[in-house]
């Protein structure tokens, strides 16, 4: 896809045949995580700071995953990376076709593309470990092991899309509520002891579901420095079976707008699909069917979170491609036009830059506003030097692809 974008300043118009609303959602999502790379937990001393103002702790756990079930706004981050990769898709594979590369080859890349992000996955996750830390439950590992079929669906109808990205919900749904529940004495103190559901939604309890004893398989397969028994957050490997299908329906919107048909009725369409696919989700919960579980990826979940990735790229792609006010969203566009080098940096460079501008500026500087807020600041900090790291290799056309 040929694109000239200028990057003279925030002010410069941006031109580009590329989907931008794209680039400005991956940016968004990116910024986001740098925003908080250097404390994780950048938001306990603020809450313990002001813990007599109610609406302060409700608007800062929307920062945090929640414990199990539910959504907050921080959960959105994985499927937002999941649906985009699914977009992107629609748009690379018929440019490597255009190039006049044949399905054999795109499929060896996608193959390719697949174990690299598997791979990157294990890597990120070992730093600081003394040997490899054998997970997959990383994003980009989750992206990794559902890349090729997804490419499998590519430039397939949509309605096969549609019902292959609805088998595979049904499917993991009838895995968990068939299997057998524990027994009576089944330790769930593995790793926090808690108990969340009774009844039917006792088959998505933690650590007592089929992706739990998968992982406790599988991950003992690899050579480890102890024994694997639970994750601590509930996270499995077979989560990408169902973020498969949100990956699916991000490839069917991509398509979709690839096609360049009307752009009013292409935005109808994601926002009427965003609003059905949210009230699905919810429907089933509430019909005592499936709740909404995050952690391990439950179909009302991944129906839920789908329904918000459409309205998001909707709202986006209203403002960036239809109405064309693309000026505002420049410096998220440079970020998301290298979302890996983002990535990457946000987990093996934000400490050291964070220990840098302490070596250089002293700590004084982040402790203007107070110790509760000192956090946030250093973050602040940290996010704005990856940006231009990030508008640096824009500048000189660096991209980092796989």
């Amino acid at each position: 896809m040929s694109e000239t974008i200028s990057t003279n300043g925030p002010a410069t118009r941006l031109k580009s045949d590329r989907l931008l609303s794209l680039d400005a959602y991956r940016g968004i999502v990116m910024l986001l995580l740098a925003f908080t790379a250097a404390h994780w937990g950048w938001m306990v001393p603020i809450e313990n700071a002001y813990e007599n103002v109610p609406w302060l702790g409700s608007l800062l756990v929307q920062f945090e995953h929640i414990e199990w079930q539910g959504i907050t706004f921080w959960d959105m981050i994985q499927p937002s990376f999941m649906f985009m990769v699914g977009v992107s898709m629609a748009y690379s594979y018929a440019s490597r076709q255009r190039q006049g590369h044949s399905y054999a080859c795109m499929l060896c890349h996608a193959c390719y593309r697949a174990i690299v992000l598997v791979l990157l996955g294990v890597l990120l996750r070992s730093l600081g470990s003394e040997s490899t830390y054998w997970t997959l439950e990383d994003v980009v590992s989750q992206i990794g092991l559902g890349y090729v079929g997804l490419f499998l669906l590519w430039n397939k109808p949509w309605k096969i899309q549609l019902l292959a990205a609805l088998g595979l919900l049904f499917a993991y749904w009838a895995l968990f509520a068939f299997w057998p529940l524990p027994e009576s004495d089944y330790d769930y103190a593995i790793v926090d002891g808690k108990v969340y559901y009774e009844g039917f939604f006792a088959h998505w309890n933690k650590n007592a579901h089929p992706g739990h004893y998968f992982d406790q398989w599988l991950l003992n397969l690899f050579p480890r420095e102890a024994d694997f028994v639970a994750n601590d957050g509930g996270y499995n490997t077979l989560n990408f079976i169902p973020s498969l299908s949100t990956m699916i329906f991000g490839l069917m919107a991509g398509e979709l707008l690839r096609h360049r048909n009307d752009m009013k009725t292409n935005l109808y369409i994601l926002i009427t699909a965003g609003l059905l696919s949210i009230a699905i989700g919810w429907v089933l919960q509430a019909v005592g069917l499936c709740p909404i579980v995050k952690r391990i990826w439950t179909p009302s979940f991944g129906l839920l979170s789908t329904g918000l990735c459409l309205l998001c790229l909707g709202f986006l792609y209203a403002l960036i491609d239809l109405l064309k006010w693309q000026r505002w969203a420049w410096p998220a566009i440079i970020v998301g036009r290298n979302s890996i080098a983002m990535y990457c940096m946000i987990y093996m460079v934000a400490g050291w830059i964070l220990s840098t501008l302490h070596t250089h500026f002293g700590t004084a500087i982040f402790e203007v506003c107070g110790d509760a807020f000192t956090p946030l600041l250093e973050n602040f900090s940290v996010g704005l030097c990856l940006w231009m790291i990030c508008w640096w290799m824009h500048s000189r056309k660096i991209f980092l692809r796989i």
